[in-house]
């Protein structure tokens, strides 16, 4: 049977963003599926404890510039440091990857175009037309998606994706939930590929 890694994550995560190419190429590379499952990270905060980014000590800021610089190297990625649209509203751009899931669509490509555009190329993700404009550059339908991602189907999904990532434990963007256990950050994809090679059972809370 094939596993199945639930992927937690947000489009407005730049951590999300620099692990998202080498998740896939995990997955790819056990034999693994990934199910795309964006989440509003206010709720997820407010059950778990965490602050947003704004309401941080500046000495937790200000290491939060020194480890992205250091994982931009590590991962050989394009980075802006500091967007010219974050924070933003990341809302349009998760539920059209869920649109694009449910379709059977490029979701996971479309949110490495969402993450770009937010993180490389300075641009809007909460602007209609620059979300219209990604989906065309993956050969989605855009306006079918755009619709299905405005409505009350989606927008279930969308939510109960959240409800699912509070119960599991998921603390942040992005996490991996493999067999119920999640493995937070993309600093931990090293730990999610020796489960994936070990076949172990998941390490849960005690």
């Amino acid at each position: 049977m094939t596993l199945v890694i639930d992927y937690f994550y947000t489009h407005i995560s730049p951590w999300a963003y620099l692990g998202h190419r080498a998740f896939q190429e995990i997955a790819e590379q056990h034999g693994a599926q990934i199910r795309a499952r964006p989440v509003n990270l206010g709720g997820v905060f407010d059950a778990s404890g965490g602050v947003p980014l704004g309401k941080r000590h500046p000495a937790r800021q200000a290491y939060r510039f020194i480890e992205l610089q250091r994982w931009k190297d590590k991962r050989a990625v394009p980075l802006t440091f500091k967007p010219k649209f974050f924070p933003t509203n990341p809302g349009l751009a998760d539920c059209c990857t869920i649109a694009l899931q449910e379709a059977g669509g490029n979701a996971l490509g479309f949110s490495n175009e969402a993450f770009k555009a937010v993180w490389v190329e300075d641009l809007d993700i909460a602007d209609t037309e620059v979300v219209r404009d990604l989906l065309n550059r993956i050969g989605a339908d855009a306006e079918t998606i755009m619709t299905a991602a405005k409505g009350d189907e989606v927008g279930a999904l969308y939510s109960s994706d959240q409800s699912d990532a509070i119960e599991l434990g998921v603390i942040g963007s992005p996490c991996y939930v493999l067999k119920g256990e999640p493995f937070w950050g993309q600093d931990r994809l090293d730990l999610l590929a020796d489960a994936l090679a070990s076949g172990r059972e998941p390490y849960l809370p005690l």
